[in-house]
């Protein structure tokens, strides 16, 4: 009897020094050790790739941004503010319908296959709106014109990067909208085109959050136009 109640008090001394253990280091150590080499070696990427404009964080380099007006009367859907280069369409994004304590959003692809009616309309909508959004008086802008990304979301509808081409349809709107020179707004477009990773990873890019904060800083009140 008394060598059970040893042996058991033995055990249970031993597991319990074990999860002690093991407790101090997964739960303590290795995450303040991964910690500190993620800080070491890459902040940027460990802090959320932050995005500063004018000493202030204003989003993420890997989340894309609405760039709308303010939503009208009488309207479910806002209209996007021209003035700015406009990312990707949204449509997988949701709503918490669950616990509607918190306003979250809800990222995703909108799961319809390439011939859902819905997604048609979506598509052919948002064709029409590019285009006319996008022509101004002598720069007309042709169904043909407008690139895939400008009128599809990405998987997670959070893309934050277009592709050069349909940033380049925007120019001459931007400029307009902006006063300002197109030459100077196509500049700024190739100025922060990001080619392909290591030549030939994935496809060149352009990161819209970026491209608007310099877009900002150039029609600023004493900024050069």
């Amino acid at each position: 009897m008394n060598t059970s109640l040893t042996n058991a008090a033995r055990l249970f001394t031993a597991g319990l020094r074990a999860l002690l253990v093991l407790t101090v280091v997964t739960g303590i150590v290795y995450p303040l050790v991964v910690t500190g080499v993620a800080q070491g070696l890459f902040p940027g990427q460990a802090n959320g790739s932050e995005t500063k404009a004018d000493g202030k964080v204003v989003g993420s380099s890997l989340i894309g941004q609405s760039y709308n007006l303010p939503l009208k009367e009488g309207r479910t859907t806002p209209e996007p503010d021209l003035r700015w280069f406009q990312g990707r369409p949204a449509n997988g994004l949701g709503t918490n319908t669950v616990n509607t304590q918190y306003e979250l959003i809800l990222s995703g692809a909108t799961n319809r296959s390439a011939d859902n009616p819905e997604l048609l309309r979506w598509v052919k909508d948002a064709k029409a709106a590019v285009v006319r959004d996008n022509s101004v008086p002598g720069h007309p802008v042709r169904p043909e014109d407008v690139p895939a990304d400008a009128v599809t979301s990405s998987g997670s509808g959070l893309d934050p990067d277009i592709s050069p081409r349909y940033a380049d349809l925007q120019v001459h709107r931007v400029a307009a909208k902006n006063g300002l020179a197109a030459d100077r707004v196509q500049e700024l477009v190739d100025e922060h085109t990001t080619p392909r990773t290591l030549g030939f990873i994935g496809e060149p890019r352009v990161n819209v959050l970026e491209l608007n904060i310099a877009l900002r800083e150039l029609v600023a009140p004493g900024a050069g136009h």
